[in-house]
């Protein structure tokens, strides 16, 4: 990942106005957060919404039984859009990705 050249990620944030990074990585302390702070300096202008970021669940990897409920699913990148980039017409979200739960999150250590 390093260096990285941001030129086609930029390129595309210019057209779209907004950009989703996902990784199966812990969200918190992820490179993931580094790269969305840097396309918001390089890009603010250009985006209508913040950069989103979903990675694993902020825990100790589980069993393999468990895994739906830490790595990234399918539903959790359309229920982080619906809530954080555009609300989608008819969506009723599964997840919780609202600033509040993030906050929520935060303040329990997960």
């Amino acid at each position: 990942m390093v260096p990285f050249n941001y030129d086609k990620v930029l390129e595309s944030v210019k057209k779209t106005g907004r950009i989703v990074l996902a990784s199966d990585a812990c969200e918190r302390g992820s490179h993931l957060n580094d790269m969305a702070r840097t396309i918001s300096e390089l890009a603010f202008d250009y985006l209508d919404a913040p950069p989103v970021v979903i990675g694993a669940r902020n825990w100790i990897t589980p069993a393999h039984e468990l895994e739906e409920f830490f790595f990234p699913q399918p539903e959790w990148f359309i229920d982080a859009i619906h809530e954080k980039i555009l609300p989608l017409k008819g969506h009723v979200p599964k997840n919780n990705f609202t600033p509040n739960e993030q906050l929520r999150k935060n303040r329990r250590g997960v």
